[in-house]
């Protein structure tokens, strides 16, 4: 038995070795304040605007006018941005309005002290958020686009007040893959240490956001310098790694395929035959479980085909909506 002793000590310090680092350690790391950062709207352009909801300075942009309104929902990371090649020729059609999710784009990035009652980061408060959104700029209902995780924002709109959703289009939509963290990092990230170094881990997202705009496109060279530049610019609000961590913080897994049956409206999933976020054959499944969808699949297209493939996005839309006879 003597032979383990050493092996036993061995173990038993590199398990307080651990603990020193979890729950020691962080407390010890300074957290320099972000420098060059500033308030959103310094960095709006001509066209934006901004509205409260629910204590929150939305930011969103809006074309056309009449009937449908259209409201586009970007994914993880993304903002108005992703929008901005269609929102033209979308705006043809009737009047099309896209807005910023909490911790994303040019909203603001508020604070838990600052919360009202519910954590504006959360996946259950966005249809929620949404709701008030289109209430504050008096869409009674309105056709959701809502591409990646603005997808399962959209369905969960329909599932939650189906008589405001006059159609979906799901744009490689996030709606059966998108999960949350394990039950251990969960418990991990929200150690009160871990928590407090939350903002330096959410810093250096700044390269792997460049990661994950190049995997979303099947031909990279089609991304210019300026929309890599549109998506790293929200790096430049205030507050903006504090608030990325609390979103991080408040994922939780969603089981919406038990609940697609119960949609009873149009809708429309497009899909990039070469999405590498939300793999092709998930969009293609979510089409066969939604009744009576519509499944378009672009060739040689990745994950957001209404940057990549504004053309053929642009036209299934716009066959999708010739189609519909439900919008007054």
């Amino acid at each position: 038995m003597k032979k383990w002793k050493p092996a036993g000590k061995i173990i038993a310090s590199l398990v307080i070795f651990i603990l020193l680092l979890l729950f020691v350690l962080p407390f010890f790391i300074p957290i320099p304040e972000l420098e060059n950062t500033v308030d959103p709207k310094q960095l709006a352009d001509a066209d934006s605007r901004f509205v409260i909801v629910d204590g929150i300075e939305i930011h969103y942009k809006a074309k056309g006018e009449g009937k449908p309104d259209l409201i586009l929902m970007h994914g993880l990371g993304s903002s108005v941005v992703s929008w901005q090649r269609v929102m033209n020729e979308l705006s043809k059609i009737g009047t099309v309005t896209a807005y910023d999710r909490p911790a994303f784009g040019l909203t603001e990035r508020i604070l838990p002290d600052d919360y009202h009652e519910r954590n504006p980061y959360s996946r259950r408060f966005q249809p929620l958020l949404l709701a008030e959104f289109m209430n504050q700029l008096d869409i009674k209902s309105a056709v959701l686009v809502g591409n990646s995780a603005g997808g399962t924002l959209a369905v969960q709109m329909a599932l939650m007040d189906p008589e405001r959703v006059d159609a979906l289009i799901l744009v490689d939509p996030a709606v059966l893959t998108l999960g949350g963290p394990s039950p251990f990092l969960n418990l991990l990230i929200k150690l009160p240490s871990i928590d407090r170094i939350g903002p330096l881990i959410a810093r250096n997202s700044g390269s792997m956001a460049q990661n994950f705009v190049q995997r979303a496109y099947h031909d990279p060279s089609k991304i210019a310098p300026e929309i890599m530049e549109d998506y790293l610019k929200p790096m430049r609000v205030n507050h903006w790694d504090r608030a990325f961590w609390e979103f991080v913080k408040a994922a939780e897994p969603m089981d919406l395929a038990s609940r697609l049956n119960e949609i009873d409206l149009p809708v429309l999933v497009i899909t990039g035959d070469d999405d590498r976020i939300v793999p092709t054959e998930e969009s293609i499944r979510l089409a066969g479980l939604i009744k009576n969808a519509q499944l378009v699949i672009i060739p040689e297209c990745g994950h957001v085909p209404q940057e990549e493939c504004p053309e053929a996005f642009i036209m299934a839309v716009e066959e999708f909506l010739n189609d519909l006879d439900r919008i007054e």
